[in-house]
């Protein structure tokens, strides 16, 4: 199983956020790239980005952070926060990011993700993030009413590489991941699912191994990585590496022209 590890990025700064409230941010660092290094340093096989500014605004914002940690390191980068358009994931994608992540516009334009999944095979992942088992949008400050199974099942069919479900009242809370809800998703759909937030400690990363048979093929981790609750190079030698499939860049020019 993936261990990822996860720099949220808030006017270019390193912080974690508690339940996504935005309010109750903690800067962990000012300098983003000298922690993507730090976590390829330690034995990471990808990285996770959110552009927490991005979220609110509806478009990418800390582009270029983003760019410089994608410069900085050699190990694959997926991009989330903000990518409502078309032409803002071909922007992420041409900076050389492996994969975007959408999910605002899986819930309002679910058709334009079945054409990006078509323009860009194997580079769109849908970020599912639920809150007592519906969907948020919007950088999560609206609830809808679609349930995170069912859109699991619709995004699967329209053709993304893999579901990332976060449950928002364990992200940065150190609770422990919600397991059973995982699991439901997982058995539901054939694609990968990565499991996000709530992660505290290796014992919580140690029992979602039972469900990488079904599945469940990698593991978002933030907050405990940064309070040092958990420990990167050994989570890693504990459950990893993964078999999470790499694909190339999109380096196409004619991206975003």
């Amino acid at each position: 199983m993936d261990v990822i590890p996860a720099i949220d990025l808030l006017a270019g700064k390193c912080v974690r956020l508690y339940q996504g409230d935005y309010e109750q941010s903690q800067v962990f660092s000012d300098n983003p790239v000298t922690i993507a290094r730090q976590w390829e340093e330690q034995g990471a096989t990808r990285l996770h980005l959110v552009d927490l500014d991005g979220a609110k605004e509806g478009k990418p914002v800390n582009l270029e952070a983003i760019e410089a940690i994608v410069r900085a390191v050699s190990i694959p980068v997926q991009v989330g926060g903000g990518l409502r358009h078309r032409l803002s994931i071909a922007q992420i994608l041409h900076l050389g990011v492996q994969r975007a992540i959408v999910g605002t516009i899986a819930v309002e334009q679910p058709e334009l993700v079945g054409e990006l999944c078509l323009e860009f095979p194997g580079q769109i992942l849908v970020g599912i993030d639920a809150r007592n088992g519906k969907v948020a949008t919007r950088g999560w400050l609206e609830t809808s009413q679609v349930t995170a199974v069912e859109l699991a099942q619709k995004m699967a069919a329209l053709g993304a590489a893999g579901i990332i479900y976060t449950d928002i009242h364990r992200d940065g809370t150190l609770s422990g991941p919600n397991r059973s809800a995982l699991r439901e998703i997982a058995t539901q759909i054939e694609i990968p699912v990565i499991a996000s937030g709530g992660v505290s400690s290796l014992t919580d990363l140690l029992s979602l191994l039972a469900l990488e048979p079904i599945g469940v093929e990698g593991v978002i981790i933030g907050r405990a990585i940064y309070t040092g609750d958990v420990d990167l190079t050994e989570a890693i030698q504990a459950i990893g590496p993964g078999r999470l499939q790499d694909v190339p860049p999109n380096l196409g020019s004619s991206t975003f022209a």
